[in-house]
């Protein structure tokens, strides 16, 4: 069941040193193909990054209150999300790619979860510095980074608000 796989998955910051086969990888992967996106415009493109050096340099550019975030580079892949079609805006005056590629990473996440890998997003990083290790053109958008493999350890369970807290019916409520 779908939510069974939504409350086993946790932000997961301790990986094992191990390879994800690529069938897993593929099948993960396919999660994102998947998603819908607005007008079904598609606009994202996913950088894996498995390379020891690389990974490293990615957590050099991944800053959070002023310190590194050692897990990212101990993941057995990092996930670069990239939106590719920038400049659309949906009838609501929102972009649409941001939320085109959390819908991916999303998929991604609960994919991930259901074969036993475990995800942590990533948004404290350095746009400029991202773009110029991995090559990524000038009008595409590093969305988030989302770290990828084998759980070390389990994920901690933040805790999450009361349903009657996030959800209203019929209009807006405090």
């Amino acid at each position: 069941m779908v939510l069974e796989v939504i409350k086993k998955r946790k932000s997961i910051r301790s990986y094992l040193d191990k390879k994800i086969p690529q069938d897993v990888l593929n099948e993960i992967m396919e999660a994102a193909r998947l998603s819908p996106s607005a007008s079904n415009r598609q606009p994202r493109k996913f950088i894996i990054v498995q390379d020891k050096e690389m990974k490293q340099k990615i957590m050099q550019a991944s800053v959070l209150h002023g310190n590194l975030q050692p897990f990212i580079a101990d993941a057995s892949a990092i996930l670069v999300a990239c939106g590719t079609y920038t400049t659309h805006i949906m009838p609501g005056g929102v972009h649409s790619f941001p939320v085109d590629v959390a819908i991916s990473l999303d998929h991604i996440s609960l994919q991930a979860a259901e074969l036993g890998l475990g995800t942590c997003w990533i948004g404290a990083f350095s746009q400029e510095k991202i773009k110029e290790l991995l090559g990524i053109p000038e009008n595409v958008t590093v969305v988030c980074l989302m770290t990828l493999g084998y759980p070390a350890a389990p994920g901690m369970d933040r805790g999450r608000k009361k349903l009657e807290e996030i959800v209203c019916y019929e209009y807006y409520k405090e």
